[in-house]
């Protein structure tokens, strides 16, 4: 039975993020998302620590758009790392967003990935995000990383903030700042620590969100997934009906 796909029978958007470490296992990560009824059939994936090829399969697979930004070379595998946006939706708009502050001693770049998801008759704008570690990211530089990325979405209405944030406490930014906080008391979802996390601007804030963590995540990653489903804001009109995806290209 799919799970929950919508709250009350009002519209509803279903959110995955999901850190697929280095990109290594993406046939399991595939075969999780496929199968697990939580994250199967979902509107808006976002995905950390990936490369092209790599979000290229899980998009053909899941049928979806998609949009791939790398961050750096990473010095461990010397692939492409970065963050991507997949959605059945059309997505427009998209941007990739630098973040302050190389990593301390590896000198790595993060970046959030932006794009506007046209699902359902409503323009979400969607950042999938992977904050610098805390070695390598001093507080106040992660402060600074969280900091830009909402200066890039305060022209947004309705916003969706997700991913690997690498800290459970940088959540208070978030809400600090008028964001709704929906994972917070979610369990672990890496090792004993729950860092990888969904915020919200300009949703109903009664109700409106259900989410949780897959716990056996088939070996895909040292992350495990987290979903959402999310209620969106009452509007008039007739929701857009889904159009047959084609696969979008990495970004420049």
């Amino acid at each position: 039975m799919h799970y929950a796909r919508a709250i009350d029978g009002a519209d509803s958007v279903r959110v995955v993020t999901f850190n697929i470490q280095y990109a290594i296992h993406v046939d399991r990560a595939i075969a999780l998302i496929r199968t697990t009824p939580e994250l199967a059939g979902a509107d808006i994936v976002t995905l950390q620590e990936m490369d092209e090829p790599g979000t290229r399969a899980i998009a053909e697979s899941l049928g979806m758009h998609y949009v791939y930004y790398p961050a750096t070379l990473h010095p461990h595998t010397h692939r492409d790392f970065g963050d991507a946006i997949l959605s059945p939706w059309p997505l427009v708009d998209d941007r990739k967003v630098i973040l302050p502050h190389l990593g301390r001693f590896e000198h790595t770049q993060r970046i959030a990935v932006g794009a506007t998801v046209l699902a359902r008759g409503t323009r979400l704008r969607v950042y999938s995000v992977h904050l610098g570690t805390q070695v390598e990211t001093p507080p106040q530089a992660k402060r600074d990383q969280v900091a830009a990325v909402m200066a890039d979405a305060a022209q947004y209405p309705l916003v969706i903030i997700a991913g690997d944030m690498n800290s459970h406490g940088i959540g208070d930014q978030f809400t600090a700042h008028g964001y709704r906080w929906i994972t917070q008391h979610d369990p672990a979802t890496v090792h004993w620590f729950n860092w990888d996390h969904v915020f919200l601007s300009g949703f109903p804030t009664t109700d409106s969100a259900r989410t949780g963590v897959i716990h056996d995540n088939w070996g895909a990653s040292d992350h495990r997934p987290v979903w959402a489903v999310i209620l969106l804001p009452s509007r008039g009109g007739h929701p857009d009906s889904r159009t047959s995806p084609s696969l979008g290209t990495p970004g420049p």
